[in-house]
């Protein structure tokens, strides 16, 4: 009898119909182990001794495999083969023998780069230890993440009142995002021309040229700098005959990428299939565990962990093989392309990220994948074929023609795809974005050929700031640093925007205040510690400590020798040190040159005081000098900063905003802001009678609110129009869980694209009609897989968000967690703890509503006002705690 752990059910499910009757396949569902979050679970005073503890969802798994390791023969370690992998299986062979479960049995680890039969019977075929140094980097990793959390957080949140936790990788990749955002602030545009003109030959074929020269000189990008100058060179132009001067013809050699690496995927999958790099590594996992392929789990990538971008000798002779028969051998290189990584750091230890069967193309699994799943295989596969196709060859053509007197010259190019090579396969996104090389082929020009000209058009340009980042090319520049590893990347990403330090907007990261504070913060007090070099440079001791060429601790004690004394440093400072500092570097930000002239800071209130930032209970905000004759103040440009709402911006930081008279009755209407946000008001109390109050829709921002709008809100519920089918009327309006359609005792939810002022009859009818056809189906919007007790788990859209269902019993998963890219694995940990929390609380398993009672469910603001009442403080309560508990948690974040 043999025992093999793993980490994930779907991976045990799938090798386990690989091994025979004699294996037990488990799964220990992930780390097992964490750093307890608190202080003093790693103590550098005693040879950074480390504590650790079971996580409570972990306990029933050990449980589970140390009843089966008991009675087994054989302990096959079989987590994944990198440094998480290997720190797995060091936890649970920990626990395992401090259980005493491990006596008398022999333990062995396997590693695999692929989930294939062949590769995993080679595997058990060849055992190995544990590698204690890898399990050594893991350690000094985890516990450097730790003390620089647990150690910074906390001055954080001393100086800076209103932030979050601060991470050692976290703080640098934050800083990249903050830094191209005061680039963009301080680029000032600069005007410059083109001048093109329409050309034919003497055969009259047409093509374009650009004025290159003028007066017998170059000119370069700002040499026409303004309207006169380019008006002056089209005038040049008009008055002159051209001639062709020179024909240079040249070919060019275009190679294919190398296949992929987790890097290199996660920046593919968002620029052609807007993927976050979180859920391409989600994707990429269902992938490499396996999927049913014809009644048998197979896996259908290698190892999407690495940064390695070679391939096995087999892998390179089968893609040589499929090239030879599906395109000819005009299309396959004399040789194997062999490929090295340019990345810093590189470890490579695995292969790069591949099909485990080059011959299984996407087509032939297109009806086993979801829609996402096939496009991330198709794209894995279609860069690996090509990565070994012949080069493609382009035929570029450059034509210079002249005036009789040889001073204005200008310019045609063009080129043609002479052989298309690994493009008739695969395109690189960058190059998907250029004009097809064919559509800029030039007509046939010789030295000497009069040419005849056309109208002259001069063009005005502005230069254009760098841009902001996207999650790919973020990605590669924290490649190209040498900051952060392959299986970090997708966590720093979430962790970023789940601190509300960044968002992304149009897929593009933009540093919030609370960020920018931060950063600032970091860059002027701990300035060495969010550095790219000393980042890059820790990361490779990371790895001299996994190749055994360094020792953990001492890398540990130089780090924690220089950085305790860097925080002691911080002790005596005082709260005016650090605002002089973040409003000297945050100036440009926070108060940008005006185009009028006038100082940005002078006070608009009392106009005698200076504004600048300031710090208070819950964040920073924008004070006057002249405090408190002067109580002046205005939010930072993001929500998160203050804890609050936009109302500072609004002007509803200390009272109501007038914004007009309702026509109707004459009354005032104002902006307020209340203990649950930001709402609209008719006029004022009279006696016991309250005045009308409407709420502000989820993502309305005040400043935005206009009298139309506030008189729209405050008329709702609205009648949006008769139902064509039953002749009942259509009320749209805003109740306690949101904007609502609602149809006779029907109601349904709004989604975010639709506006409760605006939406239609068409469209409610659609709405109305999507959440009865939804109701009378009664079926799972997805189905993620087979539970490991048996039976599907299944994923639902409920009123009150999406959840997971597996039997009778029901979880709402995570409002962070991306509802399309929900995985088993996530799932069933879920499931277990609701189960666990149901069976402790004596509730009895949820039972489906009938669609009579489903129908006749009332929308959240119609009844049960007393209860409504008194659940805000309960719900607050619950909140602050749990708040509590995850500021404890993140603070240990890398």
């Amino acid at each position: 009898m043999h025992v093999v752990i793993v980490e994930s059910p779907a991976k045990a499910k799938t090798i386990n119909k690989y091994l025979g009757k004699d294996f037990t396949v488990l799964a220990s569902y992930g780390h097992i182990r964490d750093l307890p979050a608190k202080d003093g679970s790693v103590r550098p005073d005693e040879d950074f001794a480390m504590d650790w503890t079971v996580e409570g969802k972990a306990e029933r798994h050990i449980k589970d495999i140390a009843a089966a390791v008991k009675s087994a023969d054989t302990v096959y370690l079989a987590t994944d083969p990198d440094r998480e992998g290997e720190a797995i299986s060091w936890h649970v062979l920990e626990v395992l023998r401090n259980r005493k479960a491990l006596k008398d049995k022999t333990v062995k680890r396997v590693t695999f780069n692929a989930i294939t039969k062949g590769a995993v019977l080679d595997a058990i075929a060849n055992p190995r230890d544990l590698d204690q140094e890898l399990i050594e980097a893991y350690l000094a990793r985890r516990a450097l993440d730790y003390l620089v959390g647990f150690t910074l957080s906390p001055v954080l949140w001393r100086k800076l009142p209103g932030s979050r936790s601060a991470g050692r990788v976290q703080s640098v990749a934050l800083r990249l995002i903050c830094e191209r955002e005061s680039e963009i602030e301080r680029f000032k545009a600069q005007e410059y021309w083109t001048v093109d003109v329409a050309l034919k030959t003497k055969d009259d074929a047409p093509f374009s040229g650009r004025l290159t020269h003028l007066d017998g000189k170059k000119l370069d990008k700002f040499d026409l700098g303004n309207e006169a100058s380019a008006m002056a060179a089209k005038a040049a132009i008009e008055a002159a005959q051209f001639t062709v001067a020179k024909v240079e013809r040249k070919e060019a050699r275009r190679h294919p990428a190398p296949p992929f690496t987790t890097s290199t995927l996660q920046q593919e999958a968002s620029r052609k299939l807007h993927f976050s790099a979180k859920q391409t590594m989600q994707i990429a996992q269902r992938l490499y565990e396996g999927v049913d392929i014809g009644g048998e789990t197979v896996g259908l990538i290698t190892y999407m962990r690495t940064d390695g971008v070679q391939m096995a000798p087999e892998a390179i002779q089968s893609a040589r093989g499929y090239i030879g028969r599906e395109f000819g051998d005009a299309y396959l290189p004399n040789s194997p392309r062999l490929y090295k990584t340019k990345a810093k750091n590189a470890q490579e230890a695995h292969e790069a990220i591949r099909p485990t069967e080059i011959m299984r193309h996407p087509s032939t699994v297109s009806r086993t994948l979801d829609r996402d799943q096939f496009r991330l295989y198709e794209l894995i596969w279609k860069r690996t074929v090509a990565s070994q196709m012949e080069s493609a060859v382009l035929d570029q053509v450059a034509v210079d023609m002249t005036d009789a007197a040889g001073k204005t010259t200008l310019r045609a190019n063009g080129s043609v795809v002479k052989f298309d090579g690994f493009l008739k396969l695969y395109r690189e996104d960058r190059d998907d974005s250029d004009e097809d090389e064919n559509s800029r082929l030039l007509p046939p020009l010789w030295e000497g050929d009069p040419v005849k000209r056309g109208p002259v058009k001069a063009e005005q340009h502005f230069t254009q700031p760098p841009p902001r980042y996207t999650e790919a090319s973020l990605v590669k520049r924290m490649e190209e640093l040498g900051i952060g590893r392959p299986s970090t990347y997708a966590s720093i990403l979430s962790v970023l925007q789940d601190r509300d330090y960044v968002k992304l907007d149009q897929r593009r990261f933009v540093p919030e205040d609370r960020g920018r504070i931060v950063t600032a913060f970091l860059e002027s007090f701990f300035n060495r510690y969010v550095q790219y070099n000393f980042t890059a440079d820790l990361e490779n001791q990371l790895d001299d400590i996994s190749g055994g060429r360094a020792n953990w601790k001492d890398v540990l004690r130089q780090f924690w020798q220089d950085f305790h004394q860097a925080v002691d440093g911080t002790s005596g400072l005082r709260v005016s040190e650090v605002l002089d500092a973040l409003d000297r570097d945050l100036g440009p930000h926070l108060f940008p040159e005006r185009e009028d002239g006038h100082d940005p800071r002078k006070c608009p209130a009392c106009e005698a005081g200076r504004l600048s930032l300031k710090l208070g209970k819950f964040g920073a905000f924008i004070g006057c000098s002249n405090y408190p004759e002067c109580r002046f103040t205005r939010q930072l440009s993001d929500s998160a900063t203050g804890g609050g709402e936009k109302d500072e911006e609004a002007g509803v930081a200390e009272g109501p905003k007038l914004l007009g008279q309702d026509p109707a009755t004459g009354l005032d209407v104002t902006l307020r802001k209340g203990p649950y946000g930001v709402y609209v008001q008719l006029g004022e109390p009279e006696g016991k009678t309250k005045p009308k109050r409407a709420s502000l829709p989820k993502g309305m921002e005040p400043a935005d609110v206009t009298l139309e709008k506030a008189l729209a809100l405050l008329s709702l519920p609205r009648e949006v129009g008769k139902h064509p089918e039953t002749g009942e009327t259509i009320l749209a309006g805003i109740g306690r869980f949101g904007p609502y359609l609602k149809h006779g005792d029907a109601y349904k939810s709004l989604g975010r694209d639709d506006d409760v002022l605006e939406i239609g009859l068409n469209r409610a009818v659609v709405v109305l009609a999507e959440a009865k056809a939804g109701r009378k189906a009664g079926a799972p919007a997805k189905t993620l897989g087979e539970h490991p007790d048996g039976g599907p788990v299944t994923l639902h859209d409920g009123r009150y968000g999406p959840y997971v269902q597996h039997g009778s019993v029901r979880a709402t998963i995570p409002r962070d967690a991306d509802k399309d890219a929900y995985t088993l694995d996530e799932a069933v940990p879920l499931l277990a703890a609701k189960a666990a929390k149901d069976a402790a609380s004596g509730k009895k398993p949820a039972k489906k509503a009938a669609p009579k009672k489903a129908a006749a469910a009332k929308a959240p603001a119609e009844k049960k006002t007393t209860a409504a009442k008194k659940a805000p403080a309960k719900k607050a309560a619950t909140s602050k705690t749990a708040s509590a508990s995850k500021s404890k948690k993140t603070a240990a974040g890398g």
